[in-house]
C-alpha cells in the first residue's frame, strides 16, 4: 500500500524513545513482519507522538475537489477511496438543499435548514460557505477535525466560492485539484442524463460551470487541473499528482499515525 515505505524510512524513529534510547527488542521487532501483540501497536503510537508531536497535531494537508457539476468528481472519488480506503477520509458538508434519490443525511450530506446553517455560520462554525443554484453549502470545522483526528487526509468537494475562501488559509494550507469536463456540450449530456435537473435549474448550472472552468483553469488557482476527458486517464493523473504530493509529505516528516499503525500487521512472534 501507499504508506507502507514509510514504516522502513522511519523505523529508527520508532523505536528511539524521548530519553534517546532504544526500545527493548523483546517488545517490538520491526526486521521481519509481525509487531509482538497489542502492547507493541500501542507502542507504536506512543513512540511515534513523543517524537513526533507537533507533526501528529499537524496531520496531512487536505486535499480539496472542485469542479462544474457533472465534471466526474465523484467517479473519481470513489475509485481514489476504493483504492486508498485506510488513507482518506471524505469532509461531509452541509448543505439546505433536499435529498436526492439514495442520499443519506451525515454520509452524503449534512441536510439542514437555512435557518440552522445561518445559524451555525453566525457561530463560527465554518471553515468556508457557499451559495450554488439557490442552496447553501458548507464545510464545517468540526467535520474537517473529525477526519484529521484519525490521522487521514481530509478530502472536501467544495463549490469554486468555498475554494477562494481557503485556498490561501494558514490553517488548512490545501492541496487544490480542480476537474475540468471535455466541453460544456459534453456537461450538459452528463446532466441531462441524470434525469435530476428542470430545464431552468441545468441552464443555471451551465452558465456557473462557464464562470467556475474560467476561474478553474486560469494559472495559479489550483494545484493542478486534471482534465476528465477520458476516466481512466484522468484517474490516473489525479492518482499520480497525489501520490507524489503524499510522498513529499512524508520526506518531510508529516505522517499518519492512524495509517501507520493499521497497515502494519499484528501476528504472534
Amino acid at each position: 500500500m501507499l504508506l507502507n515505505n514509510v514504516l522502513g524510512r522511519t523505523v529508527a524513529a520508532l523505536r528511539i524513545c524521548t530519553n534517546g534510547t532504544h526500545a527493548p527488542a523483546s517488545r517490538t521487532t520491526f526486521a521481519g513482519h509481525y509487531v509482538q501483540r497489542q502492547s507493541n501497536r500501542q507502542y507504536l503510537v506512543r513512540a511515534f507522538s513523543s517524537v513526533n508531536g507537533n507533526m501528529v497535531k499537524q496531520g496531512p494537508r487536505p486535499l480539496v475537489i472542485c469542479g462544474p457539476s457533472g465534471s466526474g468528481k465523484s467517479t473519481l472519488l470513489k475509485k481514489l477511496f476504493k483504492e486508498f480506503p485506510d488513507t482518506f477520509g471524505f469532509s461531509v458538508s452541509h448543505t439546505t438543499r433536499k435529498p436526492r434519490p439514495g442520499e443519506e443525511n451525515g454520509i452524503h450530506y449534512h441536510f439542514v435548514s437555512v435557518e440552522e446553517m445561518q445559524s451555525a455560520i453566525e457561530k463560527g462554525e465554518f471553515i468556508e460557505t457557499a451559495v450554488f443554484s439557490g442552496n447553501m453549502y458548507g464545510t464545517s470545522k468540526k467535520a474537517v477535525e473529525n477526519v484529521q483526528h484519525q490521522g487521514k487526509v481530509c478530502v472536501l468537494d467544495i463549490e469554486i466560492e468555498g475554494v477562494k475562501q481557503i485556498r490561501n488559509s494558514d490553517r488548512l494550507n490545501p492541496l487544490l485539484v480542480f476537474v475540468n469536463p471535455p466541453s460544456i456540450g459534453e456537461l450538459e449530456r452528463r446532466l441531462r442524463g441524470r434525469q435530476t435537473e428542470t430545464e431552468e435549474s441545468l441552464q443555471k448550472r451551465l452558465n456557473t460551470a462557464r464562470s467556475e472552468i474560467e476561474y478553474g483553469t486560469s494559472p495559479g488557482n489550483f494545484d493542478v487541473v486534471v482534465q476528465n476527458n477520458n476516466l481512466k486517464q484522468a484517474y490516473e493523473d489525479l492518482r499520480n499528482f497525489i501520490v507524489h504530493e503524499l510522498e513529499t509529505q512524508q520526506g518531510q516528516d508529516v505522517f499518519f499515525v492512524t495509517s501507520l499503525v493499521s497497515n502494519y500487521k499484528t501476528h504472534e512472534v
